[in-house]
């Protein structure tokens, strides 16, 4: 369901509450829901932008042998190629349900086009219309606090490892959803199943 395309179509899904499946953010790009077959090819992705080391953030903490949050997992297509991958995940903090930003990644061919801001744009919209209230992130302080991060929202929250305090940032979607929160934050994405002498696919 192309937005340019089918209209109409388009029209029903945005009714819905969870606007185009696939809409345009410049002359060759587009921002869709990921899929099962798009695996792959974000991994390969993930791991161009940041190697191995990706395993060994503390954020992976929260997402390992878990699933992304529902209807909040999304690529960026060029020309039948995923240039760009963002996924938000489950978390409890301090008691308050909320979400995990990240990993965001582009190709670095791609990384002057707006690729990573119409990402995290399209990813806060849906998930207001899900109705979650926060959203949390370990990232670059100056390039969030576009989308409205700060790290106050989230300065009584600890991650289950170390973390520069200065790139913890927090958003509430609904004013007041962070606002007593403290503690531990922890992922309570659903778990990720396996079959029998299959490894655990790895989160990020």
């Amino acid at each position: 369901m192309v937005a340019h395309v089918f209209p109409a179509l388009a029209a029903l899904a945005s009714a819905a509450g969870f606007g185009p499946v696939l809409r345009p953010v410049g002359p060759s790009f587009r921002i869709r829901d990921e899929r099962p077959r798009d695996v792959e090819a974000r991994e390969a992705l993930l791991d161009r932008g940041f190697g191995p080391a990706r395993f060994t953030k503390t954020s992976e903490r929260l997402r390992e042998g878990r699933l992304p949050a529902e209807g909040l997992s999304f690529v960026a297509v060029r020309g039948g190629a995923i240039v760009g991958t963002l996924r938000f995940w489950p978390v409890e903090a301090g008691r308050h349900a909320s979400l995990m930003l990240g990993p965001l990644a582009v190709e670095g061919a791609c990384r002057s086009a707006g690729i990573g801001r119409a990402l995290v744009e399209h990813g806060l919209k849906r998930a207001r219309k899900l109705g979650h209230g926060s959203v949390m992130l370990v990232g670059d302080a100056p390039y969030y606090a576009r989308f409205g991060f700060a790290a106050a929202p989230v300065a009584k929250l600890n991650l289950p490892g170390p973390v520069d305090p200065a790139r913890f940032l927090g958003l509430e979607l609904v004013v007041g959803a962070l606002g007593d929160a403290s503690g531990r934050v922890v992922g309570t994405g659903q778990l990720l199943e396996r079959r029998r002498n299959e490894p655990l696919r790895l989160a990020a």
